[in-house]
């Protein structure tokens, strides 16, 4: 059975690139677009990746992760952040609210395939 990866995404054309990307190295790739009811789409699907978003609408990435943090349920989910925003107190932030892994948009298809391949091996 093949790992699933859940993507957090609002950007179309990283949704796409990114669930090609996955999907071609055997990975199952779920997605979804709002933030308002993220962690509710974490919890019912169980990934054993999570990419996440920073800006999203209706809640942040770094809500979201601060959530799932305190959730035991995910607490140890790991978790990629992608931003567009790529300035050092954006990852401190992210680092903060506990993510694994915190890459800048635009990103290489290899980076994110293999920062994936990393997390999910944890």
């Amino acid at each position: 059975m093949s790992k699933q990866v859940l993507l957090i995404e609002d950007e179309p054309n990283i949704i796409e690139a990114i669930s090609f990307i996955l999907s071609r190295d055997g990975w199952t790739v779920k997605t979804h677009s709002n933030g308002a009811d993220a962690v509710d789409i974490v919890r019912e699907r169980q990934p054993d990746v999570l990419i996440l978003d920073v800006m999203l609408p209706g809640k942040s990435g770094y809500d979201i992760l601060r959530e799932l943090r305190g959730d035991p349920a995910n607490s140890d989910l790991p978790v990629l952040m992608l931003t567009a925003r790529g300035q050092s107190k954006d990852r401190e932030i992210a680092e903060r609210a506990g993510c694994d892994a915190f890459m800048t948009k635009p990103f290489s298809n290899a980076d994110v395939l293999e920062t994936v391949r990393t997390l999910a091996s944890k």
